[in-house]
């Protein structure tokens, strides 16, 4: 069993989004995967045996995470040699295409089949009351939705840069709106054009106050955009962890088929 760790969509041990990616995981029963990600304290850790992949966050398992899936992938390439893989996750089977350029590896993977509805008014004013924002912090040309690519994320735009800047939101009480709703993470965004958005992610139930970079909610948010009509071109870049002070980029293709396909890179810490 090899214990490695990776920062997922950067270039920068020091920025993106860590997570543990552990080899030859088959032996490992689901209590002792769950210590060993508690351990290492991120908010997801990949338990690869063979083409089977588990993620754990500190607190339980989570069907499927997108930076872990990049982070294993770069991972695998580097070990193994470039190329297409398939993961069997408890979200079904995940396509990953990985590439190298000068030295450095780059994963694609395609979602589950995304799709998204409307938040429900009750739904909105419980996450609005936990977040502490208001209905006129949002930004009217993105509705509140909840958006599923593998699990489910609610989705919410903030009006301005600067209110999705501020985050300070009850932890408990975000928590648990979101283990009733049955959410991963609370993807808030901000566009700042049809090609570009700023996003934060809460992820309480995983015991963890914001995800640096979120492959599972970029793919969630492209399946949402297509719904209500926003897509642009069909491909936009996703910046996210800038005010935790660890930048991450994410890079999202949107088209008629069911997956989403999110683009990143990895690096060893």
């Amino acid at each position: 069993m090899d214990v490695l760790r990776y920062s997922a969509f950067t270039t920068d041990p020091h920025g993106g989004n860590p997570a543990g990616v552990v080899l030859g995981a088959g032996h490992l029963g689901d209590d002792e995967m769950l210590r060993i990600a508690a351990e290492l304290g991120y908010s997801e850790t990949a338990f690869v045996d063979g083409d089977r992949v588990r993620y754990f966050s500190p607190l339980a398992e989570v069907d499927f995470c997108g930076h872990a899936t990049i982070a294993t992938a770069v991972a695998l390439a580097e070990r193994f040699g470039a190329g297409p893989m398939r993961f069997h996750t408890n979200a079904g089977e995940i396509a990953v295409e990985t590439t190298v350029a000068d030295g450095q590896v780059t994963a694609t993977l395609t979602s589950a089949p995304a799709h998204s509805r409307p938040a429900t008014a009750t739904e909105l004013d419980e996450v609005l009351a936990a977040l502490r924002w208001d209905r006129a912090d949002l930004d009217p040309a993105f509705p509140p939705h909840v958006a599923f690519a593998g699990n489910e994320h609610f989705v919410l735009a903030a009006g301005t840069r600067e209110r999705l800047a501020k985050l300070d939101y009850d932890f408990e009480a975000l928590g648990d709106v979101m283990s009733r709703g049955g959410w991963t993470t609370v993807h808030l965004v901000w566009a700042e054009s049809a090609e570009l958005f700023h996003a934060r992610d809460p992820f309480p139930p995983g015991g963890v106050v914001e995800d640096a970079a979120t492959g599972a909610a970029a793919a969630a948010f492209g399946g949402y955009l297509r719904t209500i009509g926003k897509l642009g071109s069909g491909r936009f870049t996703v910046l996210q962890g800038e005010d935790m002070g660890r930048p991450s980029v994410l890079t999202v293709e949107v088209d008629d088929r069911p997956g989403i396909r999110v683009t990143g890179t990895a690096v060893r810490i």
